[in-house]
């Protein structure tokens, strides 16, 4: 089988280190899953998803270990699957060789971790409130508890919805003016007075270099604006689909 076409950082070029922000294409499910689905939750057929996710453990050449995702600020450190099933929570990171810690998202902002001298890796899912709420800080946290520093981390925030493609309402911007004052900056105005544009990878970069990690980026792809290569909730409802598919983004520490 041909290898799965992925995204890539060179921020993430580290000895020692594989990553991969996986697309859609290339994998076993159809219609509006084509193709490479890997979200358990969703509608698919359970062994297309299952395929799916071997395609890309097998891309990376390790166990795919994920959580069951809630939008909170949880992140476990993990060295090998799940005992009695996946935690809830939205971050993952480990020391283990052979463990590729997954994020799923379908808008929401993948961020992949490294700290290639202390070999730790992780991956966090960062809506809007995990964002918000701080799982990028306690996804850090975790990877400190296993010997990494954060000014070593190199981040990178993957595939996600785009400040152009973002529109939210008043209220929401409020519920983060509430939280500090200076977070409007990443409000712009929408297509009318009610309306806002909300650059959600600039508040998780921002947010990120607010607790010491410098070394970061965002890939400058958005999923919500890019059909062909990605999936999106938002323009699944757009479009009046009943279901989406879900995007991996994941890493790996080698042998």
């Amino acid at each position: 089988m041909p290898a799965l076409p992925v995204l890539t950082s060179p921020r993430l070029d580290l000895p020692g280190v594989r990553h991969a922000f996986f697309t859609r294409r290339g994998g076993a499910s159809q219609g509006i899953y084509d193709s490479l689905n890997v979200g358990v939750g969703s509608r698919d057929d359970p062994d297309a998803v299952a395929e799916n996710r071997r395609r890309a453990a097998a891309h990376l050449g390790g166990t795919l270990v994920t959580a069951y995702q809630v939008h909170s600020a949880t992140a476990f450190a993990v060295a090998g699957p799940w005992t009695d099933g996946p935690g809830e929570g939205d971050a993952v990171v480990t020391a283990t060789p052979g463990v590729v810690c997954g994020a799923l998202a379908a808008d929401c902002a993948p961020i992949l971790l490294a700290d290639p001298q202390a070999r730790v890796v992780g991956a966090a899912h960062a809506g809007w409130k995990g964002a918000l709420t701080g799982v990028a800080e306690s996804a850090l946290d975790r990877m400190e508890a296993l010997g990494a520093r954060r000014d070593r981390i190199v981040a990178v925030v993957g595939p996600c919805i785009g400040p152009d493609s973002y529109e939210v309402g008043l209220e929401y911007e409020a519920r983060f003016v509430e939280v500090e004052a200076d977070y409007a900056r990443f409000f712009s105005p929408g297509a009318t007075a009610d309306k806002r544009q909300f650059d959600l990878p600039g508040f998780v970069l921002a947010r990120l270099r607010a607790a010491g990690v410098e070394a970061c980026e965002w890939i400058g792809r958005d999923t919500c604006a890019e059909p062909d290569l990605f999936f999106s909730n938002r323009r699944a409802f757009k479009t009046g689909e009943p279901d989406y598919g879900r995007l991996l983004s994941a890493i790996v520490l080698e042998a």
